[in-house]
């Protein structure tokens, strides 16, 4: 994956593998909260990765950045996320945990956020518990967005009371919706980099 000028200034403060971890979140929610335009997807199509299964999976998606255009990246995000009354999937943890939207798991969500002092934006319209906000959310503990960088208990703690329940099952569907394509290939590289993040926790 390129490495942007941000992602230097944060390795200055930062271990280079927490500097890696937030990026690859930062990424993952980028793309889940909005389909990328020209100029994203020419960097996207520049990405490489290693012999590692995230390294494979990540060739893999720049590979296919490389064939799509706005327009179709724009389809596919709307026919996965958005569709004519819902699309094909609904990036919620709530309704992954519970089957319904706006439940028990959104509102321990909006606790934890206003204990950590975490406030949702006024221009945000989407429930806090979409995946995209999440990711950005843990990339931000990583990085001190919201204060000082959070401890690793920290960040275990949302990530085990927010993420790890459903995020995997999430990209898998991803993976294999019928409207994916480049969001197929992302769905590996969540799926992989969640799996990677859970084992590493447990092992905290």
């Amino acid at each position: 994956m390129p490495v942007d000028e941000a992602t230097r200034e944060m390795s200055t403060s930062l271990a280079q593998e927490d500097a890696l971890r937030a990026q690859m979140y930062r990424f993952l929610a980028r793309l889940l909260a909005a389909p990328p335009d020209q100029p994203l997807l020419k960097s996207l199509s520049e990405m490489s990765g290693d012999d590692t299964d995230l390294g494979k999976s990540i060739q893999s998606f720049g590979t296919l950045a490389a064939k799509t255009d706005p327009a179709q990246a724009e389809q596919e995000y709307q026919d996965l996320f958005i569709g004519v009354g819902r699309g094909e999937l609904l990036p919620y943890g709530s309704y992954y945990l519970t089957g319904f939207l706006h439940e028990k798991p959104l509102a321990k969500l909006r606790n934890d956020m206003a204990q950590l002092g975490i406030k949702r934006s006024e221009d945000v319209r989407e429930p806090e518990d979409h995946i995209a906000a999440l990711l950005d959310i843990m990339a931000g503990l990583i990085t001190g967005e919201f204060g000082e960088p959070a401890t690793l208990a920290e960040q275990k703690a949302f990530y085990e009371a927010h993420i790890s329940s459903w995020a995997g099952h999430f990209f898998a569907d991803l993976e294999g919706a019928k409207s994916s394509v480049l969001y197929a290939a992302l769905g590996t590289i969540g799926r992989t980099f969640i799996e990677i993040e859970t084992t590493a926790f447990s092992m905290s």
